[in-house]
């Protein structure tokens, strides 16, 4: 009697849709909270704590009590607080309290007025592709065509 009913109700629990589990809220690592070790998310991620290793997942925000030591890899992520590490994103936003020393390769850049951020950033293209470095269009100093100003029609006049 008690074996049939519990069977029904583990079948009925097993074969519930996961939308129970809702995307859009993240995990959240608390600022008491400190992991040694790489992070890999699916979904959204917000950290408040310390991170001592890769971070990789949907959408990164790295809150100003926060601490990130190692590479961080998302399709977004917003600085507050510290990563010492290279990013990668296609939009990456740093905040006025963010202090960042890493490179970052992004497709878009934002940072506030009061960012702390050393490294070198490259912006890579929605295609994928790496954009194209244009030589000067034209020496003022010396009045002359370059053969990329030849190219777009642009003339020194």
């Amino acid at each position: 009697m008690f074996s049939k009913a519990s069977k029904i109700a583990t079948a009925t629990m097993s074969n519930e849709p996961k939308a129970s589990l809702r995307p859009g809220i993240p995990s959240i690592i608390s600022a008491d909270m400190k992991i040694v070790g790489s992070l890999e998310s699916a979904g959204d991620l917000q950290i408040d704590g310390t991170i001592e290793g890769d971070v990789t997942s949907r959408t990164l925000t790295v809150s100003d009590t926060a601490s990130v030591r190692g590479s961080i890899s998302a399709d977004a992520v917003k600085v507050s607080g510290t990563v010492k590490g290279g990013i990668s994103a296609k939009s990456v936003t740093l905040t006025r309290s963010a202090k960042v020393k890493g490179d970052i390769v992004h497709q878009t850049l934002s940072i506030e007025t009061g960012a702390n951020f050393e490294g070198q950033c490259k912006r890579r293209s929605v295609d994928g592709l790496e954009p194209r470095r244009l030589p000067l269009i034209s020496d003022a100093g010396k009045n002359c065509r370059s053969e990329i100003a030849v190219e777009l029609g642009i003339g020194v006049g």
